[in-house]
């Protein structure tokens, strides 16, 4: 959600800014604008909408400077209108936030009162508006940024430029990510590593509480109470990744179809495939030692931890709570030092995933980041990181990174079972063979499904509610398809467990109603049929996804079957991920909303 991109060089930077956004654009956004100094006056184009709308303004009212900010928002405080885009302009001072001012409303209040006028509905203002009060009062430009910050309250990355000062950038992070890039008499600011690939591979990350000043020369860095610090300089590996959708129609689509080369390369991390074995890499913490673990993430990556508990559950015999970040933050779980966590962001920068690893870390517990991004504050602040290499996903909504979670947890419960002794050598070894065989299956779904779930979403296009069942690992299984297809094609749809079907639900059931059933066969197959057999009574429209056998057992009249190969159980919830993905994307396709960047959705959630 937002993105910040900040240069400072000798070379024009409005063109290269706008370049820069580009490559954040899978974060989710809603307006745009780019701000720079020229001839000691501030100048900034902002625009609705995508950023083609602001590089037409460009093209047409071209915006010179050596030095600037840009930003691409997601609204949160006031409507997603070019009034309230970024950059904010206030007697000389510029600035782009990402994030939310707690208390903007109490220093609107007092700004008011002492004259200031505002022109926006957004939080952000207030920053502009106190630095220049603070510049009125005759503070010079680090010390109205100190003072600044230390008024304001909340989650915030900030760029700041101020009129007088034509040479220098003041940031500042508390919460949402900041990169500081190196050039050539240029320096760079960013909301990731990826932002500032095309310019340097050179990085530092600001921590928390840190506020820095940039120049061509150079950055210097200051803690929240002004005293210079340093932060360690690394060699960022986001300029190695190639973003673009090649013959694909869309990301989401490429994403889709690049699983069975990325999962390749999860496993390829995790397992010794020449002894069939887990590797060392799976026993970053010791399973064998811990009573319990916690699992808390949002969203998709929170469902790839539902699928893991009952992995970790059966395979270790390892007790599990999971709960969506959001609420296990606020919970006041009463965990025992001795227990481990997991937390699972695809970012690794989710606001309210990292918050719950603070709170199990001040209780002393060992934490695990299982994320997507190794140089992200989620990874930084763990003590065990299991990066799931799946690459760049551009797609809000989450495909490759959920099967990849999905094979890091799968691989991880294997090897806590071996370090517990709940599963013997040979039974490892069988379970790693399944998973070796997975790369080679899903490539082999994925072309043979394809045809028919297009034609099955022309039919999915029409209506405007779905109910999505499962049991066992396919009971989130279900929710995340339900998920998937409301995210992209704004179709009201809902995940349940297949025995809750009676207690609720069922109500919802009429000859319109579209149920997809995931059922492998397995040992809850059988009251899974069941639970078909009610829908099917009251007329519902069953879209059966199974496999050989259970296609082979099932003798119910449906309104399409997907039979997908026989597996294993462990593998079965990232096979059967296949045929919900394509029916979610094929879906948005026909119905023409935009697949990639769906409305409201950001891909990277760093405020509650």
């Amino acid at each position: 959600m937002c993105g910040i991109v900040a240069i400072v060089g000798t070379r024009p930077v409005s063109e290269r800014l706008v370049d820069a956004l580009k490559r954040l654009e899978y974060r989710g956004y809603d307006s745009a604008g780019v701000a720079t100094i020229h001839d000691g006056q501030l100048d900034r184009r902002r625009a609705e909408g995508k950023l083609f709308n602001l590089e037409t303004k460009l093209a047409g009212d071209p915006l010179p400077g050596l030095i600037g900010i840009a930003h691409t928002r997601w609204a949160t405080h006031g409507a997603p209108t070019e009034n309230n885009a970024h950059p904010h302009f206030t007697d000389g001072v510029a600035v782009v936030h990402n994030g939310i001012i707690e208390n903007f409303s109490e220093i609107k209040d007092t700004l008011i009162a002492d004259g200031a006028t505002f022109s926006t509905q957004t939080d952000t203002e207030v920053v502009a508006q106190l630095l220049a009060k603070l510049r009125r009062d005759g503070l010079d430009g680090r010390e109205a940024m100190q003072a600044m910050l230390r008024s304001v309250t909340g989650a915030y990355a900030l760029a700041v430029l101020f009129a007088d000062t034509p040479g220098t950038i003041l940031a500042a992070r508390s919460g949402p990510p900041l990169a500081v890039g190196y050039g050539e008499q240029e320096m760079f600011l960013g909301s990731d590593a990826i932002a500032l690939a095309p310019f340097t591979n050179e990085i530092t990350y600001l921590n928390d509480g840190d506020w820095a000043v940039l120049t061509a020369d150079g950055v210097d860095i200051l803690d929240h109470d002004g005293n210079p610090v340093t932060r360690p300089r690394q060699v960022s590996i986001a300029a190695a990744y190639m973003v673009d959708k090649g013959n694909h129609r869309h990301f989401m689509e490429k994403e889709i179809y690049e699983q069975p080369e990325v999962i390749s390369h999860a496993l390829g991390h995790y397992v010794d495939f020449t002894e069939n074995r887990v590797s060392a890499a799976a026993s970053a913490i010791d399973f064998a030692r811990i009573p319990s673990l916690a699992i808390s993430a949002c969203g998709t990556a929170y469902l790839a931890g539902l699928i893991g508990k009952y992995w970790f559950e059966r395979y270790a015999r390892l007790p599990v709570e999971i709960d969506v970040a959001s609420e296990f933050r606020y919970r006041d779980i009463p965990l025992s030092p001795d227990a481990a966590a997991l937390f699972i962001s695809q970012s690794g920068e989710t606001a309210d995933t990292l918050a719950s690893l603070r709170y199990c870390k001040d209780l002393g517990l060992t934490i695990g980041a299982v994320v997507n991004a190794s140089e992200s504050t989620i990874a930084r602040s763990s003590d065990a990181v299991f990066p799931i290499l799946a690459g760049p996903e551009i797609g809000v909504a989450s495909t490759k990174a959920f099967t990849c979670q999905l094979a890091v947890l799968a691989a991880l419960a294997v090897g806590a079972g071996r370090a517990r002794g709940t599963i013997s050598i040979e039974e490892e070894r069988v379970l790693v063979r399944h998973l070796a065989e997975m790369p080679r299956i899903m490539a082999s779904v994925l072309n043979a499904i394809q045809p028919k779930m297009e034609s099955l979403a022309r039919e999915l296009a029409k209506c405007q509610d779905a109910i999505y069942l499962g049991r066992g690992t396919s009971f989130p299984l279900a929710m995340e398809g339900a998920l998937k297809l409301k995210e992209i094609s704004y179709i009201h749809a809902e995940g349940y467990a297949a025995g809750e079907l009676k207690h609720g639900p069922i109500a919802l059931i009429d000859e319109n109603m579209p149920v997809i059933v995931i059922a492998p066969h397995d040992r809850f197959f059988e009251k899974t049929i069941s639970n078909m057999q009610e829908v099917a009574a009251r007329g519902g429209r069953i879209i059966f996804i199974t496999d050989e056998r259970g296609a082979a057992a099932s003798k119910l009249e449906t309104m399409s079957t997907i039979v997908l190969p026989n597996v294993d159980e462990l593998i079965a919830p990232m096979i059967f991920s296949l045929p919900i993905q394509l029916l979610a994307y094929h879906t948005a396709v026909f119905m023409g909303t935009d697949v990639d960047q769906p409305r409201n959705l950001a891909k990277s959630v760093t405020v509650e």
